[in-house]
């Protein structure tokens, strides 16, 4: 017994990554195109930031929830892909257990914070365009902060409960992940002890904050959409069409690939979908936000052209 409790102790001393299923000759290629992917993440995330930050039309509270998305974006991708990248380049898989865990906390931290935020927005797009007069007075700094503070602390709690029923788990000789990162569901494969009670919590936290996240967001939108019906004109449709389109797409892009992964899982290379999926909400979705908000967005672009045009006068 006391042989097994020091392998136990000693196999979380660090865990081994296996990465992406890719071949080794390829991992060049991939590391580049990865790491392009992920400065072009940070790079779009904070334009966006900053165009918010320097623009004072913008100074409102759709654009204060989405500079916040933005943030949290270039969050969430920082968590696993640096890490992803150096081990592509070093070929070296080995993470500490304590790095494991803290990657695994702030994965789930800002996942769960994206999560609401689109709620929020949502939400945010309901009164604009079914209570246009009251918005103002709605959507005032006081509720936005508070649902900003609320998001935090209900994405923190989240977090800090998964990892602390994780703490009392023992792992066994296998310490190998067939992930990028420390997925919570993959290091609970890994242990040797009963599981049950994390199972548990991840369908109740799931259900809670994703499910009604994302009822949230239909209600929302199902209101907007019946709005629009009730007095349907062609002025009506292209408002909001322009103020809902950007955020629309990217709430299919954020749950459709959630929903691929946990709702229609696959017989066979069940792993390999697993971690495509997850690059795609980890990597691709965060980088793609950007793009969306500032192409489909009037005021985004011009407040785009407007900076440009700045620097080209300070450039003269």
């Amino acid at each position: 017994m006391s042989c097994m409790r020091r392998e136990n102790q000693s196999s979380m001393s660090e865990f081994l990554l296996l990465g992406l299923p890719i071949r080794p000759e390829q991992q060049g290629v991939f590391f580049f195109l990865f790491l392009g992917m992920y400065l072009t993440t940070v790079l779009g995330n904070l334009l966006i930031i900053l165009l918010i930050r320097l623009d004072s039309r913008l100074h409102t509270p759709m654009y204060f929830f989405l500079s916040q998305l933005a943030f949290t974006d270039i969050c969430f991708s920082s968590v696993t892909v640096p890490k992803m990248l150096i081990n592509m380049h070093t070929q070296d898989q080995s993470i500490p257990y304590a790095g494991c865990v803290t990657q695994m906390y702030f994965f789930i931290f800002f996942g769960c914070i994206d999560n609401l935020l689109l709620t929020v927005m949502a939400y945010d797009r309901y009164v604009a365009i079914c209570h246009p007069l009251h918005y103002t007075t709605t959507m005032r700094e006081e509720l936005c902060i508070f649902l900003l503070a609320g998001s935090w602390f209900l994405s923190c709690a989240s977090a800090l409960s998964h990892t602390i029923l994780l703490a009392q788990l023992f792992f066994c000789a296998n310490n190998t992940i067939p992930h990028f990162f420390c997925d919570l569901a993959a290091l609970l494969k890994l242990s040797c002890s009963d599981t049950s009670l994390n199972e548990i919590f991840i369908f109740i936290v799931g259900g809670l904050i994703i499910i009604l996240s994302f009822i949230g967001v239909l209600v929302s939108y199902g209101r907007i959409g019946a709005t629009i019906l009730r007095f349907p004109s062609i002025k009506g449709i292209y408002k909001a069409l322009s103020t809902c389109g950007s955020h629309l797409s990217v709430v299919f892009l954020f749950y459709g690939t959630i929903m691929d992964l946990y709702f229609f899982p696959s017989s066979s290379n069940s792993n390999d979908k697993d971690i495509i999926a997850s690059v795609m909400y980890t990597v691709v979705t965060p980088m793609l936000n950007p793009f969306i908000y500032s192409l489909r967005n009037r005021d985004m672009k011009g407040a785009m052209g407007k900076l440009l045009r700045r620097e080209i006068l300070f450039s003269k």
